[in-house]
């Protein structure tokens, strides 16, 4: 009993076949881990205790706090935006956002209606929250890591006074442009990732966070540009948001000429008032511009003022189509990732295509009987009216078979194959160059004649040893 070996060879094919996907694939995920851990490290989620001023860990605040405390600096941390709002309203004051990804979106709208002498500093605001703010900013250019930047931007000076002698801070994460020329009072700081809008009553918007963060407020001159940018007021209401912020909730509307001045007007509730105009309902974010609609003073008008009385905010936006919300359902990573998904994907397209080349002929894992295989090629040529190949294939198997007969090389010259067939087999030299080198036939039946001419000359000029007729398997129908 004899062992069946192995092809040579066999058994390292699946290997290398593994190979060549699992390659790829792992240095896919490899570049994918590496950038996600990166990022992950150097740009901390704005999750609980982030940036809080009684948090003492790397991304806390509190450092933070007690240099502003140091400097005689009034923190005041409020957990609800609401309140925070409201804390706004008494005297020159600072409120810090340092998560604005956490505030809800109805409460954002709120921004736009800090009383004066009220600084509003949001650290790297997504661009919904922008838009919700009425902000004509957008974010630019942003890198994978925060870098140490020096305070010029556009070639000019940093022309914030708080900010004059500090130097180099690591901002240098987003930046940001203007959307709008109707912002003629802003300045640029810190290579356009700082931004400040307004006068009396201003907004900043800081590039990154890690001047403020606890791990990093001792590096380059983080501690001098955070203190600076927030103690100028002398007193900073600190939102320290433990996660997304729920729904704001407000009371029912109270009669007119309450005018409440500690609730906020609910952002996007439109719904005109039921008075006259000027009939003295101001809830702090009202349109009224006369003496009947004061915002936030809480007295009641005499209704001879020129404001519309519908206690509305502006919460809408300023015409113009509103932006995709699909683009801010995601973080900006996510889209990163899907484009780094889609070039390795186009990148192992284009290396699977470099990889096909011709094909190669490999053994049949089983035998198959020559009769079988002749019957086969020709009902393919029969379904495909493919007269014209089947008849040169016949011609080109013949040639093969008479050449080495007659003794002549490969590429025989036609007419000298034509004379020497001719005298093998008795017929014309005409007859012979049109069986052999004659155009294709008509029809199947034609085909057929072709084909039983080019056995009986191949058989006449080059006769099989064993006899005159070759062995064949049609011989034997029923042989296994």
């Amino acid at each position: 009993m004899t062992a069946t070996a192995s092809a040579p060879g066999t058994a390292a094919r699946p290997r290398r076949r593994r190979h060549r996907i699992l390659l790829p694939l792992g240095l896919a995920a490899l570049l994918l881990v590496t950038t996600l851990v990166t990022h992950a490290v150097d740009q901390p989620d704005p999750d609980g205790g982030f940036l809080s001023p009684v948090s003492d860990g790397p991304d806390g605040g509190s450092r933070l706090a007690e240099a502003l405390r140091a400097r005689g600096v009034t923190v005041q941390r409020e957990t609800d935006t609401q309140r925070a709002v409201a804390a706004t309203r008494s005297g020159p004051v600072t409120l810090f956002v340092p998560a604005p990804d956490l505030l809800h979106p109805r409460t954002v709208p709120a921004l736009r209606a800090l009383p004066d002498r009220t600084r509003l500093v949001l650290v790297d605001p997504p661009r919904r929250v922008l838009l919700s703010a009425g902000l004509s900013v957008a974010p630019a250019e942003r890198r994978w890591a925060a870098r140490a930047v020096r305070p010029e931007a556009r070639g000019l000076p940093c022309p914030l006074p708080e900010l004059a002698g500090v130097g180099q801070v690591a901002v240098g994460l987003q930046r940001w442009a203007l959307t709008a020329e109707r912002w003629g009072d802003a300045d640029f700081c810190f290579a356009d990732h700082l931004v400040r809008l307004g006068s009396t009553r201003d907004t900043v918007l800081a590039g990154g966070s890690d001047p403020f963060r606890n791990a990093r407020i001792d590096e380059w001159d983080n501690r001098a540009f955070a203190t600076a940018l927030l103690g100028g007021t002398g007193r900073v209401v600190w939102l320290d948001l433990d996660g997304p912020a729920p729904a704001p909730t407000y009371p029912a509307r109270p009669p007119r000429g309450d005018g409440p001045a500690d609730r906020p007007a609910p952002p996007g509730d439109d719904q005109p008032g039921d008075g006259p105009p000027g009939d003295g309902y101001g809830d702090g974010y009202g349109d009224g511009n006369g003496p009947g609609g004061r915002p936030g003073d809480g007295q009641p008008g005499d209704g001879s003022g020129d404001g519309d009385g519908s206690g509305r905010d502006d919460g809408s936006a300023d015409g113009g189509d509103p932006p995709n919300p699909l683009w801010n359902a995601f973080p900006g990573w996510f889209w990163a990732l899907l484009l780094q998904l889609l070039l390795a994907a186009l990148l192992a397209a284009v290396w699977r295509a470099r990889r096909l080349g011709p094909p190669s002929v490999e053994p049949l894992p089983v035998s198959v009987p020559a009769a079988e295989t002749v019957l086969g090629r020709a009902h393919l040529y029969q379904r495909a009216g493919a007269r014209d190949t089947a008849a040169r294939t016949l011609r080109a198997a013949t040639l093969t078979r008479l050449l080495p007969r007659l003794n002549l090389p490969a590429d025989a010259h036609r007419n000298e194959v034509v004379v020497a067939v001719a005298a093998r087999t008795g017929d014309g030299p005409q007859r012979t160059d049109d069986l052999l080198y004659g155009p294709p036939p008509e029809s199947d039946q034609r085909l057929l004649e072709l084909a039983r001419s080019l056995d009986r000359t191949a058989r006449t000029v080059a006769p099989h040893p064993g006899g005159p007729f070759p062995p064949s398997d049609a011989a034997h129908p029923h042989r296994p």
